[in-house]
Parts: C-alpha cells; structure tokens; sequence
C-alpha cells in the first residue's frame, strides 16, 4: 500500500513540472537557509558546555554607573575580591583567577629561539585546574602553579616550543615571557591536553598567578585596590550544590558592601553564569550577540513560513483540478484517511527533494557569507545534529504545509466533482479567502525586509558623509611595547619624523578615535564653586594635533608638559564657557595636582557615531604611550610608505611583528556589525521576495487559466485587451497595497529600534515605504501581466468552439 501511494505521488510529482519547480525552489530555499542558521546557532551554544558542574560555574563581573542611565558592565573584577571571596563566601566551593595577557613575546631561552608574539598567554592559579579540569600528560596538578615561576603548557604549545620532546621531558624546562617591558622567567611543571571541543579559554600557556607579586608587579597590573578594575583580571567561582544565583549575587553584594566604598563608588558586582560568556566579554576580542543571533532564528522561520505559505496557497488553488481524481478514487472505494496520506506521500516526497537541493544551497550561501562567520565555524551538513534536524524539519513541513490541502482535497463529494460543480464554485468561499490573505502575509514580510535595508543603508550612508573632526586618510598606526622605553619611542617618533614622506608623527595611547575608553572626574573651578565633570581623557604628545589634523579653537598644543592639557568643545559647554578664548589658564584638576588649560580643541568623534562627543581633556604620560601615529605626506604611495615605516620599527624592535594599519580602516570597522546585519536583511529580502514571486507566478498562472472562458467571451461582447489586463490586474493591486499598509508597521518598528542605538541619526524616511510599496507592485503585475497577455490575446473561437 505505502509502495503504491509513494509511485503514484512520483508520479504526480513528474507530471506537474512547473508545480514541482516552485515548490522545489521555495522549500528548498527556506530548508537551506534555516540548516545554516541552525548549525550557526549550535556552534554558538555549544562553547564550554563541556566542563564538569558548568551549571555550578560563574564568572564574576563589575557593574557601575558613572552617571544616571549609563550602566557599565566588565568581565574583570578588582584584585582584592579574588584574594578573599572563597574566605568570605562560604558557598564558593573553589575559586579559578585568571590574567590575560596580549601580544606576549615568547621565547625558549635554552634554544635560544624566539617564538613571536602570543595572545594565549595568562597568569592563572591553582584553583583554575579545579575549576576547569583537564587531562594532565605530564605533572602534578596539585603543586603545579602553586609558588611563583612555574607554568603549565598545553600539548600544542609544547609541540611550537619543544619539538619532538615527550611531555615528561620537557618539565622543568625554562620558558621566557616578555610582557609590557617586564622578563617573566618560569620553569614547566606540567603538561596538559588541549580542549577539543569549542571553548572562549583559548589560553595554551598557564603562569603561576603568584610570579605577579614576585615579580613586584602587583600594582601595574592593578591588583592592588578595591576600586580599580581592569578587564584582563578576570575571576570564577563554582558554588556548593544547591546554591543559587541569587544567593550567590546576595553575598556580593555584601561583600561589595564591607569593602568598597560605596558613597563614592557605586560599583557592584555580579555572577553570570559560565554558559553566558560566548555573549559577553570574552579573550579574543569577540562577542557573539544574542540579539543577532535570535533575530537570524526569526529570519530563518520567517523564511520557511513563506515557503510554507506558498505551497498551501499554491496546492488550494490547484485542488480544483484534481477535483474529478478524487471523485474517481472516491467511487472507486478510497476513503478520506487514503486520499489524506496519499497526498501526504507527495507532500512527503517533494519536502524531501527540496531538503536535498536546500543542502547544496545551504552550502552556497555559507560560502558566500562565510567572511560574517566566526572563524571557528565550519559548516557540516552531515553530522548528526544535522541530519536530525533535516528529518525533523522534513516532517514539520509535510504536516504544516500538506495537512490542510489534503483535507480540503479529501472533502470532495464524488457526484459533484465528476460533474464539475465545484470548479463552478472555486471563485467563492473560504478557499479564494485563505488565499489572498497568504499572499498578503507573503508580500508584507517581503516589503518590511526591503524597507528595514534601505533605511539600514540610509543610516550607514549618513554616517559615511558626517564630518569627523579629525583626518583619517593617508594616516596610519602601530602598537609598541607598552612598558618600553619612552625615550626609545620618541627617539623612533622622531627618526620618522624626518622622513620626507612623513608630514607628522605623534605617540599616545589611544588612537584619534576607537572604541576604547579612559572616563575620570575631572574637577574646575567656576568662581567659588568647584564643578564636577565627567570627562573623556586621552593622553597624547604634543604632534598628536597635527598628525590627526584637529584644529585647535583657542590658545596652543601642549609643550609636552605634565601641567598643560587641552579640553575640547563639549567641555565648555559643560561648564558655561562660550568664548573659548577665555578657558586659555583656567585650572583643571584630574587627580590630586591643578593643570593648566593651553589649548581647545575642536568637536572630534573619538569613539563611534553611536555616542555623543564627551567632554574631553587631554593630558601628557609618556610612560603609558604604546601606539605611534603617523601622517603620510600628500601624493605618496602608501603601500612603499608603509613598508619603510614597518623597517625603521623592526631596526629599533625586532622582536615586534604588528605592521601599521589604517585609522580609516578603525572607523570602518566600528559598523561592521551593521554592515553585516545590513548584508544578512538585504538577503534575506531577496530570498522573501523571490519567494513570494514564485508564488504569485504559479497561483496567477492557474487563477489566470480558471478565467480562460471568462475573458474570450469578455472579448466577443467588446472587451479590449487593456480593459482585460485591468480586469484581472485589480485583485492584486488590492493585494500589494494592503501587504504595503500591513508591513509599515514592522518595518518602521524595528527601523526605529535599531536607529536609536545611534546619537547621530536620520530621520524617518518615510518615503521609503511608498517607494518599496510602489516598486513591489510593479514587479508582481509585471509577473501577473505575463499570463494574462498570452489568455488576453487567445482568439475566443478556440477557446469557446466547444460551447
């Protein structure tokens, strides 16, 4: 019986072409789409779900306001807390405290070879391999980071470092790291695998967390006080069994309470759970949004609900002519579960060969958006997961798309299917309702996908032509040693100096504009009364004006002077001054010593359009500069330029591999992520509106052939082609204006959203949606228009020869 229902639906399905087509390509479509979109969502789900207790483990965060309504919230965490927390705590069972470093020279002084820069260098201590366990090859995890200078190694950095040792060999071995100007020598006392399975500890080399101390660093990587917070400090808990998150947040709050002070610090701090760090501040300077992500779900199912849509809308419309097969099979002794499964089966059979061709486009599209995929992501479609999930959305499908066409099919009475009567009244009823209306939810969300992009692209554009403040073409940047010499790098900032093609230099330690941010209390005087500012600081060298090209307002740069700073416009705002001349030897204090005001500068966006400009002071600390800037001559090649630059660098440190880049390239990329989201909308709309197309051109294509009669005896009585056209044209322009009018709603709602997140914006336009409304219109009359020139042009006899 399931052999024959499965011939006769191939069967049906060959004999169909065009129907097969078109629903082969929409299903198809929507199934490749929502494979990909699911495997992104997996891999995103799946870092670090494979530690031992994870429910019980919890990375404590920094939560602050520095002023009403602008929460600030770190992965760090101040240094004292991870010194007392498991004392003062009783629910915490064990305690992981974990250092970042970045851009680590590694070397192996007994080969005396130079392993290059490594991001995968941290301090760690012992309760960290408690926390977070691993397989040992070699060593006692017990003692391994417990006094200073040890370390542990992963098996692949053993494998860099010690070639073709054995992991029992290698313990005891002298490993040399070279962090912000200071030598940390420690010996290897163990070995372990690396994790296999997707993880954001991404660390291969482990340094005994005391070797700080000992190395008399303690302050500089500020450790040292309650109320200073650095992100690279970073601290886990696992609580005892049967203790929440919220009695957890409960102790830290009293803990905050007993040690911080909080009438002058409102800083708190707070437990997210393990499972939370893929979408927060994790080590490689990636943050997987979850807002991103939930909206690709909703792109996904909204996707496969149009082609949902299509195939009901599209089989409603072709029941008619199959009306007589079921009055035939009805005589014949089929009852209505047969006709039920049996137009399941070809339901069955045509979600399966669109879930086959939906493979190879889940493919295609993954190539095409792999550049917006994290790098740890590879597409299979044939892992398990995968295959599941196909099944499972192969089944969804054939019952939300086939149930509801196999009973309006398997309700036809035999008598008045053979007899044609219920062609006579196809044009009324719930069925020519069902199907208008999925039309209109087809072309709204097509027309709502199209307008979100054009206002994406409208904002992105007004941001791309808004004045800056500052130049950011020809002028490029390189990290030195943070710790280095400042002598060695003004030496260097000089040399370039003189180089023909080079029209200036400055040292900093943060770029004219980035997404980093250094805020203090800077405090001024107005008559008798002392103001408070929060304020924007920047520490920058005299050349720092010209090499970014800000204009100076009033006054002069600093002279490279500890007690001369420069403020901007913002800040004479803040503190009622109009006329920037008269701010030139005004006092300022940032900390506990009065600076002079020499200079104001002009509105710059030191960080992206998404924020208002602060008021901002700039200050001299050459012992904290670690970024050289450099304004290339005009009229240069900037390739040649850039690499004699790069070989002065090497000549004075060899061992620095980072190469200079672009400030413009900076600003680029401050909206990459709305340029992606703008490229995932943008195609999305094309995958919605084809589509709906597709859809239109099959159910006008069949709707069209019911009316054959209709318009030749239209045409004998007198009708002209025009009038024809027109006549069947209305029903959709009907159509198209109502999904206009629906999708105004969830366009302008979402548009707006995401429009808010900018303090430099456009306005609403509006226009956009008449326009895309209008643009949709055309596009589907002209589909419409295809079919009903060819009936319109029919001569009459032909069709009417047999009346």
């Amino acid at each position: 019986m399931i052999k024959n229902y499965i011939t006769i639906a191939f069967r049906t399905i060959l004999r169909n072409k065009v129907r097969t087509l078109i629903h082969v390509l929409g299903l198809s479509l929507g199934i490749g789409i929502c494979l990909l979109i699911f495997q992104v969502v997996l891999h995103a789900y799946s870092f670090d779900t494979f530690h031992p207790n994870g429910d019980r483990i919890y990375r404590i965060h920094s939560v602050s306001e520095w002023q009403p309504g602008e929460k600030f919230e770190s992965a760090g965490s101040s240094g004292p807390l991870g010194e007392v927390i498991d004392e003062e705590l009783s629910s915490i069972e064990a305690k992981a405290r974990l250092y970042a470093l970045y851009e680590t020279t590694v070397i192996v002084p007994e080969q005396q070879r130079f392993i290059g820069k490594s991001n995968r260098v941290a301090f760690a201590d012992p309760g960290f391999f408690e926390v977070f366990p691993r397989e040992w090859l070699a060593g006692n995890p017990a003692t391994a980071l417990t006094t200073p200078n040890q370390c542990v190694i992963t098996a692949s950095s053993m494998a860099s470092y010690f070639p073709g040792y054995q992991a029992i060999d290698v313990l005891g071995k002298e490993m040399l790291w070279i962090d912000a100007g200071d030598s940390i020598v420690a010996y290897v006392t163990g070995v372990v695998k690396d994790f296999e399975k997707p993880t954001d500890f991404i660390f291969t080399d482990f340094i005994s967390f005391s070797s700080i101390a000992h190395a008399d660093k303690n302050e500089w990587y500020g450790l040292h006080s309650w109320t200073n917070l650095n992100s690279s400090n970073q601290l886990f808990v696992k609580v005892r069994e049967g203790v929440s998150k919220d009695e957890l947040n409960e102790g830290l709050k009293l803990l905050a309470g007993k040690y911080v002070d909080t009438e002058n610090d409102d800083s708190r701090y707070e437990a997210r759970a393990l499972k939370e760090m893929h979408f927060t501040e994790n080590y490689d300077d990636t943050v997987v949004s979850k807002d991103l992500l939930n909206g690709l779900v909703y792109i996904g199912l909204i996707i496969l609900l149009l082609a949902c849509l299509n195939f009901i809308n599209l089989e409603t419309a072709l029941a008619i002519r199959r009306s007589k097969e079921v009055g035939i099979r009805k005589s014949l002794g089929s009852d209505r579960k047969q006709l039920i499964f049996q137009f399941l089966s070809e339901t069955f059979l045509l979600v399966l060969l669109s879930s086959l061709v939906g493979l190879l486009f889940s493919n295609l599209t993954y190539q095409f958006f792999s550049s917006y995929l994290p790098e740890t992501f590879t597409f299979d479609p044939y892992q398990w997961s995968s295959i599941g999930f196909l099944l499972g959305i192969v089944v969804v499908i054939t019952l939300l798309s086939g149930l509801y066409p196999s009973f309006v099919l398997s309700t036809y009475q035999p008598q008045r299917a053979l007899k044609g009567e219920v062609q006579a009244s196809s044009n009324r009823g719930f069925g020519p309702f069902l199907r208008k209306n999925l039309t209109v939810i087809q072309f709204t969300a097509s027309i709502a996908f199209i307008c979100m992009v054009l206002v994406l692209r409208s904002q992105m554009q007004y941001i791309s032509s808004q004045p800056l403040g500052f130049e950011k073409d020809a002028v490029m940047y390189t990290q030195l040693p943070f710790m280095g010499s400042p002598e060695t790098k003004q030496q260097l900032a000089y040399r370039m100096q003189q180089e023909s093609y080079v029209a200036s230099a400055s040292l900093s330690n943060a770029l004219v504009s980035s997404n980093s941010l250094w805020t203090s209390d800077a405090y001024f005087k107005t008559d008798t009364v002392e103001q408070t500012l929060y304020v924007h600081m920047m520490n920058v060298d005299s050349a720092f004006v010209e090499a970014n090209g800000l204009r100076l307002l009033a006054g002069r740069k600093a002279s490279n002077q500890k007690d001369e700073i420069l403020v901007n416009e913002r800040f004479l705002q803040k503190v009622g001054i109009s006329d920037p001349s008269e701010a030139i030897g005004r006092q300022l204090r940032t900390g506990a010593e009065p600076r002079k005001i020499v200079g104001v500068l002009n509105n710059f966006n030191a960080r992206n359009l998404r924020e208002e400009i602060l008021p901002m002071v700039v200050i001299y600390q050459p012992d904290y500069y670690y970024l050289l800037t450099v304004k290339i001559q005009p009229n240069q090649n900037l390739a040649i330029a850039k690499q004699q630059l790069q070989a002065l660098v090497k000549e004075v440190y060899p061992y620095e591999t980072g190469e200079f880049e672009f400030i413009d390239e900076v600003v680029k990329g401050f909206y990459q992520a709305d340029e992606q989201i703008q490229g995932i909308l943008t195609f999305a709309s094309g995958i919605a509106i084809l589509i709906s197309i597709l859809g239109l051109f099959g159910l006008s294509s069949f709707t069209i052939e019911q009316r054959t009669k209709e318009v030749s005896i239209r045409k004998v009585l007198g009708a002209s082609i025009g009038s024809i056209l027109m006549l069947i044209s209305k029903q959709y322009i009907a159509l198209i204006a109502t999904a206009t009018c629906l999708a105004i709603v969830p366009a302008y709602y979402f548009s707006n959203q995401w429009l808010q997140d900018f303090a430099y914006r456009i306005s609403m336009p509006y226009h956009i949606f008449l326009i895309v409304g209008i643009a949709v219109l055309v596009l589907a009359l002209g589909v419409v228009l295809i079919h009903s020139m060819g009936i319109a042009k029919t001569n009459p006899a032909k069709v009417l020869k047999s009346e």
